[in-house]
């Protein structure tokens, strides 16, 4: 269905919250009438009000009448806030624009009922690429309650993360360094393997600075009490999956979990963080965890950053994932390429 510029102001609004709603959605709405904006809103951050809430009383009294155009199907149920369809009746919304509908069991088309049901006149269908890819961890999470995975690496052209001798610093320029240090600003959770910790004590912070949880896969327990890592943290932002059992001190949340191929299993420690409302991991090392990821079919979306650099003999990017034949090969769909700084990032989904 064509789009509106109304719908696309809505979109660039959803985006305010990002890295900012999790477990909810991004949210975007805007209030037309006679053929002007009258209001904005979006959801600003999780048990904050809905954007449509925030339209409809921006808007006040001149909402009656009023079309709103909203990114995400209006809730119809009592969660952290009231229901948002209630406020649109009660407002006398004329009509409804609906970009996508809400993909969770209780939702899925319910509030268009009833909003049609009120005598409202709603319209869904808008911008369904964009909006459905926006909210793409909110939407694998609320249907299958596991969060989505994401792996970056940073590597040459010919596939190496380090030299021989274990030089790894740096393959890729400051500014995708830059770049992808950002991005972690729109995830919940940054997991890394046990080796990542020892070898490069990694901060695991977000720019801008915000809470985020920390995850380390460490059989025996070998984190160090003075890794860079528990920097400004508190105990409930750095979670560790072990073997071992014993928290040995460790400013973390130490959780026993079961093990795989001489590795934690990461299938069920992703199970634990979506039971724990994580809807969002990003897997930055090292190449055994991502390999092992692959391996699982635990993997939703790869980020590559690769550097005009040739290293020859080398540690691979990708370790554990062993494949006899090219059929059998992972192939990525919906690549996007692009330049950041003299390096390449390439996106694509599995």
């Amino acid at each position: 269905m064509n789009t509106s510029p109304y719908m696309d102001r809505a979109y660039e609004l959803a985006l305010q919250g990002w890295g900012r709603t999790s477990p909810n959605p991004m949210v975007g709405a805007v209030v037309v009438k006679s053929g002007k904006v009258i209001a904005e809103g979006w959801h600003a951050f999780c048990g904050g009000p809905h954007a449509e809430i925030v339209a409809i009383a921006k808007a006040g009294k001149k909402a009656k009448g009023a079309d709103l155009y909203v990114t995400l199907e209006p809730c119809t149920h009592f969660g952290r806030t009231p229901p948002c369809t209630d406020a649109i009746i009660k407002a006398g919304i004329k009509r409804v624009f609906v970009g996508v509908k809400d993909p969770s069991r209780r939702m899925n088309g319910r509030s268009i009922q009833l909003l049609r049901r009120a005598g409202i006149s709603v319209q869904a269908g808008f911008l369904q690429p964009e909006l459905t890819r926006l909210n793409e961890a909110f939407n694998k999470y609320i249907t299958t309650g596991m969060p989505f995975v994401t792996t970056k690496t940073a590597q040459t052209l010919d596939g190496k993360i380090a030299a021989v001798t274990g030089e790894s610093k740096w393959i890729t320029s400051r500014q995708a360094r830059d770049y992808a240090r950002g991005l972690r600003f729109g995830f919940d959770a940054i997991l890394v393997g046990i080796n990542t910790v020892l070898k490069d004590d990694p901060l695991l912070d977000a720019a801008p600075r915000k809470r985020i949880k920390k995850i380390i896969l460490d059989v025996h327990l070998r984190t160090p009490a003075k890794a860079r890592l528990f920097k400004g943290t508190r105990a409930e932002d750095v979670l560790i999956f072990t073997a071992s059992g014993a928290n040995k001190g460790l400013k973390a949340t130490v959780i026993t979990a079961p093990v795989k191929d001489r590795r934690i299993d990461l299938k069920w420690a992703m199970g634990y963080l979506g039971r724990n409302a994580v809807t969002n991991v990003l897997i930055e090392g090292g190449a055994h965890v991502i390999g092992h990821a692959l391996k699982d079919g635990l993997v939703d979306k790869m980020m590559v950053y690769t550097a005009p650099v040739v290293m020859g003999e080398g540690l691979q990017a990708i370790r554990g994932l062993r494949v006899e034949k090219l059929s059998q090969a992972l192939r990525l769909r919906d690549v996007s390429v692009g330049r950041i700084g003299g390096d390449i990032l390439l996106e694509g989904y599995l």
